[in-house]
């Protein structure tokens, strides 16, 4: 049975890039590996042009272009995979990259953080704490003979 092709990259519930967007590239890896690593075009290189993209919406464009602007030339994000042997594992592992990196450069900012005072109880107990080790390295102390 053949494989169904897909319809394109699914990032998340609401958002697909359509195969169209996508373009692949392949080379040969470097490294060990035999024979094989001389006539064989293993390596994948995934290539997505973000900043075009039509399965964007402005504010995921904006999200993404700046998240994402130090590994953009041009507008474009490019992901290479190497580690395996075959050029099928080497395209899903460049497939699965550019998934998680599109993925986490959408994610929203989390909430910051409000600063909170800390409880009298709390307060109480460092300060236990505090003169616990104090008397214990009082006890350490040789007796002062006056």
């Amino acid at each position: 049975m053949p494989a169904t092709p897909r319809p394109g990259l699914r990032i998340s519930s609401r958002l697909t890039i359509p195969e169209s967007e996508l373009s692949w590239r392949f080379s040969r890896s470097s490294g060990p590996g035999g024979q094989g690593v001389n006539t064989t075009d293993s390596r994948a290189e995934l290539v997505w042009d973000a900043a075009h993209s039509n399965a964007l919406t402005p504010a995921q464009r904006e999200r993404l272009l700046q998240k994402l602007h130090n590994r953009l030339v041009g507008g474009v994000l490019t992901v290479a995979a190497s580690e395996q042997r075959a050029q099928l594992r080497n395209r899903e592992a460049a497939r699965d990259r550019l998934t998680a990196l599109i993925a986490d450069a959408l994610r929203p900012p989390a909430p910051t953080r409000r600063a909170t005072k800390p409880t009298r109880g709390s307060q109480e107990r460092r300060l236990q704490t505090k003169q616990r080790r104090t008397d214990v390295k009082k006890l350490r102390k040789p007796p002062r003979g006056d």
